[in-house]
């Protein structure tokens, strides 16, 4: 079975980020970049699924040169190859051209699995699995949460408002992963000396036959309000307390 795993190197969730001068983009000078933590729910599935069937796990990443970085995770992580589609300014770039740079490249690895995470932590947009799915032309099973491969099918649960949502389809076919997949392993000390040597395979958007023809533009990144300051709740007893704090709740906040 050939399992591919899309990956998107994204800014460390705990990082601190600044919006830089032109007020569209971010700074990025101090970014400790990471893989997408949703991406790693695709790698681990896609490990346990060649370890159950056999097969071989190719990870795909878009980016400038640090997304080898991403990629050499994966591989550390148990990954057999790499892909890496190598564009400077890629990052932040519309994520339909972003499906159509994945596509062509996966299109000649003969998938029978396409894991990707259910969205990117930095533009939360989710479009890249969509689009990607459309491109190639296989069904799409998104959010998620077990995977079962039998027979040529794939059998999937998502979760519903509370409930499960089991779906099946047939193979190939494109699955977004959602936090509950898995466990995502850490990569061990010898799967960072092997990662080192494991093929990793660079192509160019002109390689691939693509032009960039962005839709969608950055118009502005805008932080959010700061918080009001807290007040303390004043009184001499629990009673009077609860009192004052349910005043304020309903004529200064307005919540009750």
């Amino acid at each position: 079975m050939n399992i591919v795993v899309c990956i998107k190197q994204v800014p460390d969730t705990e990082t601190v980020v600044k919006i830089a001068g032109d007020g569209k983009s971010i700074v990025t000078d101090d970014i400790k970049w990471v893989m997408n933590p949703y991406d790693e729910f695709g790698v681990e599935e896609a490990l346990r699924i060649q370890k159950a069937q056999g097969g071989q796990v190719t990870v795909v990443g878009a980016g400038p040169d640090r997304v080898v970085e991403a990629l050499r995770t994966a591989l550390a992580m148990g990954a057999d190859k790499a892909v890496h589609i190598k564009d400077d300014n890629l990052y932040g770039a519309d994520p339909m051209t972003v499906a159509k740079l994945l596509a062509k490249a996966i299109e000649p690895l003969n998938a029978d699995l396409i894991f990707l995470g259910q969205r990117a932590v930095d533009d939360d947009s989710g479009v890249v699995s969509s689009a990607l799915a459309e491109y190639l032309n296989l069904p799409q099973l998104s959010v998620i949460t077990k995977v079962e491969v039998t027979d040529g099918k794939v059998k999937v649960e998502r979760p519903v408002e509370g409930q499960t949502l089991v779906i099946e389809s047939s193979l190939p076919a494109v699955i977004t992963a959602q936090k509950g997949l898995n466990e995502p392993r850490y990569a061990s000390l010898p799967g960072i000396m092997k990662a080192k040597k494991k093929p990793l395979e660079i192509k160019t958007p002109a390689d691939l036959g693509v032009e960039r023809a962005d839709q969608i533009e950055i118009a502005a990144i805008v932080p959010p309000p700061q918080r009001a300051p807290g007040r303390k709740i004043q009184g001499e007893t629990p009673a009077e307390l609860a009192a004052n704090l349910a005043k304020a709740l309903k004529e200064e906040a307005k919540v009750i």
